[in-house]
């Protein structure tokens, strides 16, 4: 079933009399459980799909299809909701709360959903042994190390069973040993049916897809099918 569709989506941001076309006419579909992996040079229109995937931006033109609804016009209190519920986030640099734990950091999407404390804890508590921190429940960002950083972030990301993860150089500030430890992370989500949407430049993980979308100059140049 799809889950993501794109209907020539384009993107145009002014820059004082300039018009910067970020984004020309990108067609695509997504079905559940899929695992894409988005390429491109700089300036190819990676980040602004990215945004737009994540429901932080709009397109100029086109639609965007997220689970059956139209996001591409919504308001921005719309948007925000469709982000909050349907959509996790894995960003390169974690993103976490400095003065909160690991548990807090994993239950603030619930917070902002209105679940109640006993119910969030429940759930932050379950994520945080399913990324293998049980034992750093009570630790803050600062005493744990990168690896450990982002395994909190994929946790919240899953907090709210998001329709998609979209991870953002998942990888990007750990070192190949942890980089590869937070990847097979990642595999087993797929596994169990997570829908799983990167950003990277890395062709090493971006072999963990299935599927590769390269794009240049604002348009998908080619798709690549990645060997079991």
């Amino acid at each position: 079933m799809a889950i993501v569709e794109l209907q020539d989506v384009r993107k145009t941001y002014i820059m004082g009399h300039v018009e910067v076309h970020a984004l020309r006419g990108v067609d695509l579909t997504f079905d559940e459980g899929d695992y894409i992996a988005i390429m491109g040079p700089s300036g190819s229109g990676k980040s602004t799909l990215l945004n737009l995937l994540g429901c932080l931006d709009r397109p100029s033109a086109g639609k965007y299809i997220l689970g059956g609804e139209d996001v591409s016009r919504m308001n921005d209190d719309e948007l925000s909701d469709v982000r909050s519920r349907r959509i996790g986030f894995i960003f390169q640099s974690y993103n976490l709360i400095a003065q909160l734990s690991v548990i807090e950091n994993i239950e603030v999407p619930l917070y902002y959903q209105g679940w109640s404390e006993h119910e969030s804890y429940a759930r932050a508590a379950e994520l945080a042994e399913r990324v293998g921190l049980a034992d750093r429940a009570d630790h803050r960002p600062s005493e744990l190390s990168g690896g450990q950083q982002q395994r909190v972030a994929v946790a919240r990301a899953l907090a709210s069973d998001p329709l998609i993860l979209l991870a953002d150089e998942p990888t990007g500030n750990l070192d190949s040993k942890t980089g590869l430890e937070i990847m097979e992370l990642l595999d087993a989500l797929h596994a169990q049916g997570k829908t799983i949407i990167s950003v990277t430049h890395d062709e090493g993980i971006a072999r963990h897809s299935h599927r590769v979308i390269r794009l240049a100059d604002g348009r998908v140049d080619r798709e690549e099918v990645v060997a079991p």
